[in-house]
């Protein structure tokens, strides 16, 4: 199954392994059972330490465990973990034969100090960008805390689960047998959830830092070009966000960041954090800022944070990005990972063979509407206006797509159904009539929203909540600038988010120069 570079590179990689360690599996006579017993051999063809079993007892078939030998597995896998589960397997491999994981080791303690048992369960798609990070967290738990298990499932092959859990989105996790949590998650905010003191914990160590010259607030494009070019000045330099990379972890190709041909989100997110990082920049992810306070009579800003945190700073850049716009209508809430989906990518693989739509004629919502007729069984396309809003080859591409339906002229109204979505009601614009679509999946793609609420009291934004910013990136308050998508700034492009976030960063050093006393 594995060509011959990818077997010399996991060769290499299984060089690594300190100790004995088994791959215990659980086949039947299906196709996929054949596949998963060739890949496991294949595996430990490669390392003296890796050995096959095929008298695994597990639930699912196909299905494998990974374990040092002689132990019962707590990292199972059910399906075949390729595409971008593969480096899930390959960690797995690393971290049960005794190779050091790439953690913190103030993260490690957490993990085994936790007391109780947890037993999850994840439902990837394998073209998920995202699962991948949910498993191989949820993974690295379990082989450092006995208590801790998790199998990855893949829900195109275990479709049956799929349908009885009502899962329609992904990734979705189950701990104990109840409901966890959907989406992307890193281990951190895994840990917050199961561990109760890290939050507190997390609040007072913060607190506890030391004032920054620039504090950062986001670490997408903006604000990681603004951290690189506030810490080359050699000034104290910290960032504070949800998660490295922002939207862009949400974006799978990217073909117009210029030098660069084709990449993907995660790739360049992981790309941006290592070169911020190499500055010995202070990071502190899984953080949301709840206010921002001025500086005032000689104080410095304060960026408060929502576990009850405060940091404190000269300068501040907000570089907090945008979020997937909603639709804001009846339905859209209660049925959001229950039919409502806003990432084609990686939810599209769970509806297979249905009919769904698409809202939306830009970009995003026509590369949608292609990417998803090469799984569903229908594809209609809503968009508002008159016209399709999207590059003339999209289109050319989506009208000659035999499975696609094209409406215009449509307002969503409302999105119906039971328990999961079962219809989608929108309004004629030219006539007024509401029609009716019956179907089983609403994916959303009307653009973004600032992530700005936050700071809305405190500096001045426009009609649509964009941080309102000179030419330089200076906000209505004195030592707070801002940069990307968050502001005013037309184009939400990556490219201009980085240079709007390197203006952002010189003009804050500017500022300190000239207010340093």
């Amino acid at each position: 199954m594995l060509d011959d570079n990818i077997k010399s590179q996991l060769q290499a990689y299984l060089e690594k392994i300190t100790r004995p360690i088994e791959l215990t599996a659980s086949l039947d006579e299906s196709g996929k059972s054949r596949e998963l017993r060739e890949l496991l051999h294949e595996i430990a063809a490669l390392s003296g330490k890796v050995s096959v079993r095929e008298d695994g007892q597990f639930a699912r078939r196909p299905a494998f465990g990974v374990a040092p030998a002689g132990e019962a597995p707590r990292i199972h896998f059910a399906g075949l973990p390729l595409g971008h589960e593969f480096t899930s397997l390959i960690l797995a491999l690393l971290q049960t034969g005794g190779h050091p994981p790439k953690a913190e080791p103030d993260t490690i303690a957490q993990i085994r100090a936790l007391e109780g048992e947890f037993h999850f369960e994840t439902y990837i798609s394998l073209s998920c960008h995202n699962c991948p990070d949910v498993v191989q967290a949820l993974n690295l738990m379990a082989a450092l805390n006995p208590g801790v298990s998790h199998v990855m499932i893949d829900g195109a092959l275990f479709q049956d689960e799929v349908e009885t859990r009502q899962i329609m989105a992904v990734p979705t996790v189950f701990l104990n047998g109840q409901p966890f949590d959907q989406g992307r998650m890193e281990l951190g905010e895994i840990l917050a959830r199961v561990d109760r003191g890290a939050a507190a914990r997390d609040a007072k160590k913060l607190s506890a830092k030391e004032p920054f010259d620039v504090l950062v607030v986001g670490a997408g494009p903006a604000g990681s070009a603004a951290a690189i070019y506030a810490a080359r000045k050699g000034i104290r330099t910290g960032v504070v966000t949800e998660r490295f990379g922002g939207q862009v972890l949400d974006t799978l190709a990217i073909e117009n960041f210029i030098s660069v041909k084709e990449t993907e989100g995660p790739k360049l997110a992981a790309a941006l954090e290592e070169h911020v990082r190499q500055y010995g920049v202070d990071v502190m992810s899984l953080q949301r800022v709840a206010r921002v306070l001025p500086a005032a009579a000689g104080k410095l800003a304060e960026i408060h944070l929502e576990n009850g945190g405060v940091l404190k700073a000269k300068a501040v850049i907000l570089a907090t990005g945008a979020r997937w716009r909603e639709m804001n209508v009846p339905g859209e809430k209660e049925f959001r990972a229950k039919g409502v989906a806003y990432c084609p990518h990686c939810d599209g693989p769970l509806f297979k063979g249905k009919r769904v739509a698409v809202v939306g004629g830009g970009n995003s919502g026509v590369e949608a509407a292609i990417d998803l007729a090469g799984v569903v069984a229908h594809v209609t396309l809503l968009e508002f206006g008159e016209q399709l809003r999207a590059d003339a080859v999209l289109q050319d591409k989506l009208a000659s797509l035999p499975n696609v339906a094209i409406i215009k002229r449509a307002q969503t109204t409302e999105v119906t159904g039971a328990d999961k979505v079962d219809g989608l009601i929108y309004k004629d614009r030219a006539s007024g009539r509401t029609h009716r679509l019956d179907l089983e999946g609403i994916f959303v793609q009307i653009g973004l929203l600032p992530n700005t609420d936050f700071a809305r009291e405190t500096v001045d934004v426009s009609t649509s909540g964009e941080i309102v910013i000179d030419v330089r990136g200076q906000t209505s308050v004195p030592g707070i600038f801002a940069a990307g998508d968050c502001t005013t700034v037309p184009y939400k492009q990556i490219i201009v988010a980085m240079g709007e976030g390197a203006k952002a960063s010189l003009s804050a050093f500017d500022y300190l120069i000239r207010t340093s006393a």
